[in-house]
């Protein structure tokens, strides 16, 4: 695979997470309307530098560091990057209205158990976690996995599940 074509590849994700913003904010306003409340505000700037990040880091790594499109471990990555998005897509479908891109919970719904949520409690972090080595991995970046992996590892845990923990908790209790 040409970086060109790496870059055409870097682009979609661009463009899908773009789609997920709109969707987001469409979320969020409808949220917002039946009363819901965002948990969590301080950390969204963080999250968005972070995932933007990842998609400049996997271009520039490619391109300074010159590395090499290796078919085995590419191939196999693409295929993984698909399936993610393909993951994330039923994540979506399965939460309607509920998925966001923020920590937004609605008084008076309850706690999706269904789809991908009847397996794990946050589904969407391991689509996130998988993506963020598959996507630098099809053309070799692996310094940008490495460093998302572990930001993102450290956000989610310390920041970003805690405070969705905590607002539907609070969610319960009302």
């Amino acid at each position: 695979m040409s970086v060109g074509v790496y870059a055409v590849v870097v682009l979609l994700v661009a463009v899908e997470r773009l789609a997920e913003l709109v969707i987001s904010r469409r979320n969020l306003a409808w949220a917002l309307r039946r009363g819901g409340f965002e948990a969590g505000r301080g950390h969204f700037p963080v999250m968005v530098a972070l995932h933007t990040g990842l998609l400049v880091a996997c271009l520039v790594e490619v391109v300074v560091a010159d590395r090499p499109f290796v078919p085995a471990l590419g191939w196999t990555m693409l295929a993984l990057l698909v399936l993610t998005e393909a993951t994330r897509a039923w994540v979506i479908a399965t939460l309607g209205r509920q998925w966001n891109t923020r920590v937004v919970v609605v008084p008076g719904l309850r706690r999706v158990t269904r789809g991908p949520y009847r397996w794990l409690s946050h589904p969407n972090y391991v689509v996130v976690a998988v993506e963020g080595v598959a996507l630098p991995l099809v053309h070799t970046a692996w310094v940008t996995a490495v460093v998302f992996t572990v930001l993102n590892a450290a956000l989610l845990l310390l920041v970003r599940i805690p405070a969705e923990e905590r607002a539907l908790a609070r969610l319960r209790t009302s």
